[in-house]
């Protein structure tokens, strides 16, 4: 049998006040084609569907219309919830779900059955673990020893009841240790998030979501498939996937991935406001209709520059500079008695501070009339 495993969809995801539904639409299509190309059975959703608890009414549509058209294509579906969703709202309506096939973790309560799958090659067990914290865990098992979240995962596991004449698979968000993060994903402090993938050596793969970027963790059946969209300019170098698991007889998993292409891609260009502007610079590149982040370089700031600058890139999502006065910082010498020094000598040293150069004499002058009128 041939599963799809996918996670952080983050449905509803706004990036610098844009809106990503339409690129959410696109994407989630592009996986039902991929569904339908490489006849998988079933697609697991590892966690993070919503972007947020409360998701707005167009994501929760785009959810239905993903749902409906993978039943269409008769897969089974198996949804957790993740750190960003409510466990309350994903696993409303469960019950009549899983009559459709489509099958949702409940909240943690302790008790994980496992969803059977068989073909003629053999049978398949799937346990859903929503995202949880050790609090939650000593909730559940009163007398449990839980410290930390590889306590939490490993006393879950402890209690499941795993048939290991059979091909075993966990779909679970947390952070096993060794994986890269970016950005876009929640950090802890000193790792105390972390799971042990020592914990998880029951299961023949362990679908995992959280982290946004593809990648094993420790050995080729512990996976993160990553988000199926660039959520921050820290993943502009991600190539995203879709992970296909063909399961054949005990221990025979082939796990491969199916490129995803996004609707628009996100890039990076830097240079002075001057070269980024040139018809040499950004005629016939993809870039040009892509999601930016422009670093501009020039040493003065340029007045209404992301306006202007949208003329030519229509979706700039982050304009920064570097340059003397950004890669500069100090504080201010308190030694000397600031009452003896002048309006336009404490300014001057301020503005040395924060921009990494002298004020220019049509700058001191400026200054200097200013104050005189506000005093005056």
């Amino acid at each position: 049998m041939k599963l799809m495993h996918i996670s952080d969809l983050h449905l509803g995801k706004r990036i610098f006040e844009y809106s990503m539904i339409e690129d959410q639409k696109y994407i989630l299509k592009q996986i039902v084609g991929i569904v339908e190309s490489e006849k998988t059975d079933g697609v697991i959703i590892a966690g993070d569907v919503y972007d947020k608890p409360i998701p707005s009414v167009e994501a929760v549509e785009l959810l239905d219309d993903f749902l409906r058209s993978l039943v269409k294509k008769n897969q089974k579906i198996f949804i957790i919830s993740g750190n960003h969703d409510s466990a309350e709202r994903i696993s409303f309506a469960s019950s009549i779900l899983k009559e459709s096939g489509v099958f949702v973790s409940p909240v943690f309560d302790g008790n994980i059955r496992p969803v059977n799958m068989k073909d003629e090659q053999g049978e398949c067990n799937i346990y859903m673990l929503p995202f949880v914290k050790p609090s939650t865990v000593r909730n559940v098992y009163e007398n449990a020893e839980v410290v930390d979240y590889t306590d939490a995962i490993k006393c879950v596991i402890e209690h499941m009841d795993i048939d290991k004449s059979k091909n075993n698979i966990l779909v679970m968000h947390q952070f096993v240790t060794g994986a890269t993060i970016c950005d876009s994903e929640e950090k802890s402090i000193g790792g105390l998030d972390d799971v042990s993938g020592e914990i998880l050596k029951d299961f023949e793969y362990v679908a995992l979501g959280h982290i946004h970027g593809p990648q094993k963790v420790g050995s080729d059946n512990i996976r993160y498939c990553g988000t199926p969209l660039k959520y921050s300019f820290s993943e502009v170098k991600h190539k995203k996937s879709v992970t296909i698991l063909d399961i054949k007889e005990k221990g025979n998993i082939n796990i491969d991935t199916v490129p995803l292409i996004p609707r628009k891609d996100m890039y990076e260009i830097r240079g002075t406001y001057d070269e980024i502007t040139s018809r040499q610079f950004y005629e016939g590149k993809d870039f040009k209709e892509g999601y930016l982040q422009i670093t501009l370089t020039d040493e003065e700031d340029i007045p209404g520059a992301i306006s202007k600058l949208r003329c030519i890139y229509p979706y700039i999502m982050k304009l920064n500079y570097d340059n003397t006065r950004t890669k500069t910082s100090g504080e201010i010498d308190g030694s000397e008695n600031v009452q003896e020094k002048t309006p336009i000598e404490l300014f001057s040293e301020l503005y040395v501070l924060q921009n990494g150069m002298e004020l220019t004499e049509d700058q001191k002058n400026y200054m200097k009339d200013m104050i005189e009128e506000i005093w005056g």
